[in-house]
């Protein structure tokens, strides 16, 4: 199971999908241990950081479409200002 899974969609998909009108979360650089009660997508607006996972790490930037799975456990290591928008499908 792939616990975080990263894509590139286009403008036009994010847009079709109604991403620019989820909410929208940010946190300025840190590092924080979280469990996904749900999944969750979100689309990064701005930042880096890694979420470490017993699975290895991945690193997130802006353009990336993520997913987390529920049941996730995982470090973030924010290391520059995340702002992303989110939903819990």
């Amino acid at each position: 199971m792939n616990e975080i899974k990263i894509e590139k969609l286009s403008e036009h998909r994010l847009k079709e999908d109604g991403v620019f009108s989820w909410p929208l979360w940010s946190k300025e650089p840190s590092c924080f241990d979280w469990t996904y009660d749900g999944d969750e997508e979100c689309y990064i607006l701005d930042g880096e950081f890694t979420v470490e996972t017993r699975n290895g790490n991945v690193h997130i930037k802006p353009g990336d479409f993520v997913t987390f799975k529920k049941g996730l456990k995982c470090t973030w290591d924010i290391k520059k200002a995340v702002k992303k928008h989110y939903n819990f499908p």
